[in-house]
């Protein structure tokens, strides 16, 4: 007696529905929220509030990720949908505003004006862009204590700080065109430079410091919260700078060792 072929066995395999962890792609959500947001104010001429849209969205994208991690909710998912909200909270958000802030007036001063404003926008968008890709693939291989390249948050907080401290100080746009033209390219080629930037990975915030350190953090806040938008703007200035000032360090010092 032939036996009866097992129809269980022919048929195929249905998929695994998989489900994904909602805290931290709800931070993460929210951060590609306040980047949208950033874009629209901008459009509609609220600069002020497109800036600390972009300011929301950093301290929303430092959450998600911590959060993961206290929680044990990471996931592959979690982090190329972080890489894409990156790219337009700090990628496209900062670009646009700072475009529909400064740079659009370079088409009323030059007959390449116009074509340089949006060029630069774009050198901006292509590096945030290109870090992240870059950040995603050697993530398991560099050394944790540092950034290679500027991160897109400390570049986009660059660019939103100096709008933010524009609006406030009442000093339109148009003044200061060239000076948005030269931190727009900076910012955008620093994002895909090898030059070295300190991560604050190394600190662990659950051992114990000295007294000393928690004074200086209540002395920061308090500074910060007098003045937002120069003490922002002045911190992250000196963050991006302190990149090619560490490299330039290096590399007298291997030149050194080398002539040894």
């Amino acid at each position: 007696m032939s036996e009866m072929p097992d129809l269980d066995a022919q048929r195929p395999a249905r998929p695994r529905r998989r489900a994904i962890y909602l805290l931290p792609n709800l931070f993460t959500t929210a951060a590609l929220f306040a980047g949208f947001y950033a874009i629209i104010a901008a459009l509609s001429g609220r600069f002020e509030a497109a800036a600390v849209a972009v300011f929301v969205a950093m301290i929303l994208d430092g959450l998600d990720g911590r959060v993961a991690r206290l929680t044990n909710t990471q996931s592959e998912f979690g982090v190329q949908y972080d890489s894409l909200s990156d790219v337009i909270s700090f990628g496209m958000a900062p670009a646009l505003v700072m475009y529909q802030w400064s740079l659009v007036h370079l088409a009323g001063e030059f007959s390449f004006g116009g074509k340089l404003a949006w060029l630069a926008a774009f050198v901006y968008v292509a590096g945030a862009a290109l870090r992240l890709a870059r950040f995603n693939v050697q993530v398991h291989v560099v050394d944790k204590r540092f950034f290679i390249g500027l991160a897109s948050p400390a570049a986009a907080a660059l660019m939103m700080g100096m709008v933010w401290m524009g609006v406030d100080e009442n000093v339109p746009g148009r003044e200061l065109m060239l000076l948005s033209l030269v931190v727009t390219l900076a910012a955008g080629l620093l994002m895909v430079s090898n030059f070295p930037y300190y991560s604050f990975k190394a600190l662990d915030l659950r051992r114990s410091v000295p007294f000393i350190v928690v004074l200086a953090l209540v002395l920061f806040f308090v500074i910060a919260a007098s003045d937002p938008p120069k003490v922002l703007f002045g911190f992250f200035l000196l963050y991006a700078l302190s990149g090619p000032l560490v490299g330039l360090l290096r590399w007298r010092r291997r030149r050194r060792r080398e002539a040894a």
